[in-house]
C-alpha cells in the first residue's frame, strides 16, 4: 500500500500576492500523519488553523479562498496543486498574512522549493477518492462540465473556448505528476486587457503586473493606448505587444492558458482532503465550478464508502465468540444482551451480530401493531459490542466492566424490524488511553446503515 508523505524539513517562501497587493511570508514544516494540508494564520492573536478543504471555502473569485473566524487566506491553489503533484498529504502552512504569493504567476517557484526540501515517508497509508463508474457533472452557473472516468491514477484534461479572440479553443492534457514540473507548473495565470479595469475596481489584481501574469489583448492597442495601460497597471514599460499579447516574450507554451486550467484544477482538487484517482474531462473549468465538482466527488465517495466499509458476515463461519463467549466479558443477561456473537475482534475494531426476533419483550410496549426497534436499544447493541473491544485489551475482562459516558452525533436513519439482522461495527477513533475509550459505531441491515454515532467509554476493574 502506498504511504502518506510529508516534507523533509520546513520551507520558507516570501512574495506578493496578487489580488491583495500585500508581501507575505510562508513556512510549511512537517505534519504528522492522517493531519491533512492546513493554512495557519500566524499574525493573528491566537494562531488560526485552516484546513484546505472545500467546506472552508468563502470566495472563488478569481482566485480559491478560504476562511474560519474572520480570518482569510487567498490563492492557495497553485500551492495546492505543487503539493498534490508531489503527493505531499501533511503539512502545516504558516502564513503571516491574506493571501499566497503569486511569484511569476505559475507554480513553478512553489514546486523548487517543495523539490529542494524533500518528502519524508510516513507511516500511515493513503486512502484514495476514486470511483468505478463514470459519471458527469455540470455547474449550471458557469456551464462548465465535468466527466469522471474510472482510472488507477489521475490523469486531467482541460478544454477551453474563448471565441473571438487570441486564446480560441484550446485543449491540454496531464497524464502523469512526473510531467508536472516541466509541462504544467510554468503555466502563468492569464487576463484579458477587458477585465483589468474591472478587476480592480472589484479591489482584485493590487500586486498584479505583467511579471506575473499574461495578458491578453482583445484587438491591437496603440502605443497611446499601451502607455495607458501601463501607467493604469504598473506595466514597467518592459513589454511588448505579440499578436494579442501583452507580454515579453509571449506564451510559454502555445496552450498556456488550457495547460494553467489544470494547475488549478489539480489545485482546487485537493480541497477533496486527500488524493483523487481518475480521468476528469473539464470543459471550461474555473474555480467556482472546480470547487463544487471537488464538492460532488466528496459526497459520492463518502456515501459510496459508507457501504464499501460494512463487515462481510458468513453465517456458515463459526464466530469469534458465541453468547456464551459473549458472556465472559459482558455482565449483561437476557433480556438486555443484545449481541448474540462476534464475528470479527481486532485491536482496533469489533463487528457483532443481533438478530432481531419478533418475540423480544420489548415489541409487546413499543409501536403494539408495527414493532419497530427502538433506536436506543440500537445504541444500546453498539455499546455492548464496543465494550468487548475495549475489554479485549485488558487481562481477566470478566473483572472488568465499560461504562458509557457520552454519545455524540448520533443517527437514526432507517426502521429496524423484527426478521432483520443486524450488524454492528465499532471501531477505536484514538488509543486508549487512561481508560478511555472513544470509538465510531455503524449498525447495518443488508445494505443500508440503520444508525450511527460516536461513543466515549470508560473501563474499570471491579472492586474485589
Amino acid at each position: 500500500m502506498e504511504k502518506q508523505r510529508t516534507i523533509a524539513k520546513p520551507v520558507e517562501l516570501e512574495g506578493i500576492g496578487l489580488h491583495l497587493g500585500k508581501t507575505v511570508h510562508l513556512r510549511l514544516v512537517p505534519a504528522p500523519p492522517h493531519s491533512g494540508i492546513h493554512f495557519v494564520r500566524v499574525d493573528a492573536e491566537e494562531a488560526v488553523r485552516i484546513k484546505a478543504s472545500y467546506s472552508n471555502i468563502v470566495s472563488t473569485k478569481r482566485s480559491t479562498n478560504i476562511e474560519k473566524n474572520g480570518y482569510e487566506i487567498h490563492t492557495i491553489e497553485h500551492l495546492l496543486s505543487v503539493l498534490h503533484a508531489l503527493k505531499i498529504h501533511n503539512v502545516d502552512i504558516e502564513i503571516d498574512g491574506p493571501e499566497c504569493p503569486i511569484f511569476d504567476g505559475s507554480a513553478s517557484y512553489y514546486f523548487e522549493k517543495m523539490a529542494e526540501a524533500g518528502i519524508e515517508e510516513q507511516e500511515a497509508e493513503v486512502e484514495y477518492i476514486f470511483f468505478t463508474k463514470s459519471f458527469h457533472f455540470e455547474d449550471p452557473d458557469t456551464g462548465s462540465k465535468y466527466q469522471y472516468i474510472p482510472s488507477d491514477k489521475l490523469i486531467l484534461h482541460s478544454l477551453l473556448d474563448f471565441p473571438g479572440n487570441s486564446i480560441g479553443k484550446q485543449f491540454a492534457k496531464l497524464e502523469s505528476f512526473e510531467n508536472y514540473k516541466e509541462e504544467i507548473a510554468p503555466a502563468r495565470t492569464f487576463a484579458f486587457v477587458k477585465e483589468l479595469e474591472l478587476l480592480q475596481q472589484a479591489g482584485l489584481i493590487k500586486g498584479g503586473s505583467i511579471e506575473n501574469a499574461v495578458v491578453f489583448a482583445e484587438k491591437e492597442y496603440s502605443a497611446e493606448a499601451l502607455n495607458d495601460l501601463a501607467r493604469k497597471f504598473k506595466f514597467d514599460g518592459d513589454y511588448v505587444t505579440e499578436g494579442q499579447i501583452i507580454n515579453k516574450g509571449g506564451l510559454r507554451f502555445n496552450n498556456e492558458p488550457a495547460r494553467h486550467k489544470l494547475l488549478d484544477l489539480l489545485g482546487d482538487l485537493y480541497l477533496a482532503g486527500g488524493p483523487v484517482k481518475g480521468e476528469i474531462i473539464a470543459e471550461k473549468p474555473g474555480h467556482k465550478s472546480n470547487v463544487l465538482f471537488t464538492e460532488e466527488l466528496v459526497k459520492r465517495y463518502r456515501s459510496i464508502k459508507k457501504i464499501k466499509d460494512k463487515p462481510i458476515y458468513d453465517e456458515n463461519a463459526t464466530p469469534v465468540l458465541d453468547t456464551e463467549g459473549i458472556k465472559s466479558y459482558l455482565p449483561h443477561r437476557y433480556p438486555f444482551l443484545l449481541v448474540d456473537k462476534i464475528i470479527k475482534l481486532e485491536d482496533h475494531q469489533v463487528v457483532g451480530i443481533k438478530n432481531v426476533t419478533a418475540n423480544e419483550q420489548f415489541f409487546l410496549g413499543h409501536f403494539p401493531g408495527n414493532p419497530v426497534f427502538p433506536g436506543v436499544l440500537q445504541m444500546e447493541g453498539l455499546a455492548q459490542t464496543g465494550g468487548i473491544l475495549a475489554l479485549h485489551t485488558v487481562d481477566e475482562p470478566a473483572k472488568w466492566d465499560t461504562y458509557f459516558l457520552k454519545m455524540d452525533n448520533v443517527k437514526f436513519k432507517h426502521i429496524v424490524r423484527p426478521g432483520d439482522t443486524l450488524i454492528y461495527k465499532m471501531e477505536l477513533l484514538s488509543p486508549i488511553k487512561r481508560g478511555i475509550v472513544h470509538m465510531m459505531g455503524t449498525a447495518y441491515v443488508g445494505d443500508k446503515i440503520v444508525s450511527q454515532g460516536e461513543l466515549t467509554a470508560r473501563i474499570m476493574k471491579r472492586e474485589e
